[in-house]
């Protein structure tokens, strides 16, 4: 049962990462960019979140302000960033998503003070129900079966939806998505929507489970982030979700079996080094 208890929480913990790891991916496919300032907008939708919950307003109402909020920023960083640097160098939108992430992050800071915020009213993280042993609070439960539904949503829509054919297009071939009549300017400014959608639950979730909010709360989900999306494959949706599940996983059995080896957050790009030393390309892609 102790270990199975691990397991369901390492998968918890991978939902998360997929929700965030996601996002980077589909960037990463439409414009060959790591969106570093991702990080950012995961710290965003935290603190609209508990902003929204501490004014009163319930927490479902809290978290859709949440999503809107970095769904809305998520094409204002493209249209302001990175659309007058798609001519130039992979490295240039690579370094000013870092300075972007910088200052957004001294923005918070300046803002909402360096200590983070705690939501008033938050007895979900320590209560949940009798799954037969297996303890997850509420949070954790709503974190996975958010990151259940959105992943599925978003695989409906690439797949059953005009939208999302133009999207599925515009990544294979941009020049004859284009000939057919589809705008990549509108498909880039939807992914950066969703993308940044889902980074903003994430961000909600993850200060709802920790009760805080603070300016750099998103630097090392976004780094693993990174590695995720390094060890499914660039650009791989099915990998990408792949690796955050293993991650996860990964990460609570190592907290346990390696605590004294590893720190919890070492465990990643221990994981990715030793993948790509066997396999450069990542998990999910052939030889």
């Amino acid at each position: 049962m102790f270990y199975f208890e691990l397991l369901v929480a390492g998968l918890v913990q991978g939902a998360m990462y997929a929700m965030m790891a996601l996002g980077l991916t589909l960037i990463y496919g439409l414009l060959r960019i790591l969106h570093i300032a991702h990080a950012a907008v995961f710290t965003l939708g935290g603190y609209v979140g508990v902003l929204a919950a501490n004014s009163g307003l319930p927490l479902a109402a809290a978290a859709a302000l949440a999503v809107l909020a970095a769904a809305a920023a998520g094409p204002v960083v493209y249209g302001t960033v990175y659309r007058p640097l798609l001519d130039k160098p992979p490295y240039v939108a690579l370094i000013a998503s870092i300075g972007l992430l910088i200052a957004m992050e001294d923005g918070f800071r300046l803002l909402f003070g360096p200590y983070g915020l705690s939501f008033a009213e938050n007895p979900w993280f320590v209560s949940g129900p009798d799954l037969g042993g297996i303890f997850l609070n509420w949070v954790q439960i709503a974190l996975g079966l958010s990151a259940l539904v959105a992943i599925a949503g978003l695989g409906l829509f690439a797949v059953g939806s005009r939208t999302g054919v133009a999207w599925r297009a515009t990544v294979d071939d941009p020049e004859i998505a284009m000939s057919f009549g589809v705008s990549p300017e509108r498909v880039r400014l939807l992914a950066f929507a969703l993308a940044s959608a889902l980074a903003g639950l994430a961000g909600f979730l993850v200060g709802l489970l920790n009760n805080l909010i603070e300016p750099g709360m998103g630097n090392i989900t976004s780094y693993k982030g990174l590695a995720i999306v390094v060890l499914g494959g660039l650009g791989n949706v099915p990998g990408t979700l792949w690796a955050s599940l293993l991650l996860g996983v990964a990460e609570s059995f190592g907290t346990i079996y390696l605590d004294r080896i590893l720190d919890r957050d070492a465990i990643a790009f221990f994981i990715l080094v030793v993948v790509l030393m066997w396999r450069p390309q990542g998990l999910a892609r052939g030889r």
